[in-house]
């Protein structure tokens, strides 16, 4: 059976449980992972019989290659979304109707309503992302294929830096590489810090070059066409300063321990609990001020969250990153990540690339 139709079927009984036969998907990547189709403005009618996708002219084509069989509804030019919406719902005579709160505008929804004032609206939150936790062996291959892609443009990149690049052509030249591999495009703008701005964890690439500062921190992914990856790395632009030897290997043990503990049955918040208590250990609790790590898909944040608040329970099929870090202003930050899957018996660490500091210096030569 096709996949997408399995994913709609499974969709169809967490519907079934929130209390309604009918969802309206407004998430556009949702559409993408319940039928295939990549493209944009488009939303998925979930019915229990059936779905149909509403859409316009400009996709026609693109929906009949990319999900056949998937029936649509093509609106006609001047005729707005919420139109088409309404007249799918009279036709299918639907009384009740399950939405996306969680993407929906509340402004769409009064629109809704205004057009058919006797439909009832139940918002609801997460069905299709909860399906969405739990990757396919179809997504796992994608989801390597994007690590392989990003790794080696690193490779080069490392090959090649030198030290009176900025940190914008080294992130520009990152995301080129990636595109010359076969990436689409970068998961999302790179991040490269030189020196006491690796304190910055979303650092914006400036004209600082590289050659300022003792190391860089390098944050990057590959989207491969439709699945990310996401790795960091920091790189030693000289010699190997006892306070980077020190926080490196701090966080390269708490990385250590929480990949370790990643299998199926264990709470998403132990693990980043046993990251935090390394790292809180060594001095540096403080320092430490995101979560763990985040579920990596069609999205390159999306559940499930290694966090302490997080209620998730691991299951084999989830793909997470690992990514604990210590920053401190003024000197600089230090983040290593890698994504890891879990499988039936414990996890696999999809990434390759070495995480031994004395392997992350670069030989640069004016």
């Amino acid at each position: 059976m096709d996949r997408h139709q399995v994913r709609r079927d499974k969709l169809r009984r967490l519907v079934k449980k929130a209390g309604t036969e009918v969802l309206l998907v407004t998430n556009f990547t949702n559409v993408t992972y319940l039928t295939g189709f990549t493209g944009e403005d488009s939303y998925l009618l979930l019915r229990h019989d059936g779905e149909v996708v509403l859409s316009d002219p400009r996709y026609t084509t693109q929906l009949g290659e990319e999900c056949p069989g998937v029936d649509l509804h093509i609106r006609r030019p001047g005729t707005e979304m919420v139109e088409v919406v309404a007249k799918a719902l009279r036709s299918a005579r639907i009384g009740r109707l399950a939405i996306e709160a969680d993407s929906m505008s509340v402004a769409l929804r009064d629109q809704i309503a205004g057009k058919l004032p006797k439909l009832e609206i139940v918002p609801t939150s997460g069905l299709v992302e909860q399906l969405r936790q739990i990757k396919d062996r179809d997504e796992v291959t994608r989801l390597r294929q994007a690590v392989r892609l990003a790794e080696k443009a690193f490779a080069v990149l490392k090959a090649t830096l030198r030290p009176e690049k900025t940190e914008k052509q080294v992130a520009d030249e990152l995301e080129y590489q990636m595109r010359l591999f076969g990436a689409k495009e970068g998961s999302f703008a790179s991040i490269v810090a030189v020196g006491s701005r690796s304190a910055l964890p979303h650092a914006v690439p400036t004209d600082r070059r590289i050659g300022e500062g003792d190391f860089v921190l390098v944050d990057w992914g590959a989207n491969d066409g439709l699945y990310n990856s996401d790795l960091t790395r920091v790189l030693v632009t000289g010699k190997i300063l006892p306070k980077v030897k020190r926080i490196y290997r701090v966080v390269q043990d708490a990385q250590a321990r929480a990949i370790a503990a990643i299998r199926p049955g264990v709470a998403a918040h132990d693990v980043d609990a046993i990251a935090r208590e390394t790292i809180a250990k060594a001095g540096f609790g403080r320092c430490f001020g995101h979560g763990l790590g985040h579920g990596l898909g069609l999205e390159v944040h999306e559940a499930p969250r290694l966090a302490a608040n997080s209620q998730t329970v691991l299951k084999p099929g989830m793909v997470v990153t690992v990514e604990p870090g210590i920053y401190l202003r003024g000197w600089g930050g230090v983040r290593i990540e890698d994504d890891v899957l879990v499988t039936r018996d414990g996890n696999e660490v999809l990434t390759s690339m070495a995480r031994r500091l004395e392997e992350s210096i670069l030989k640069c030569h004016v």
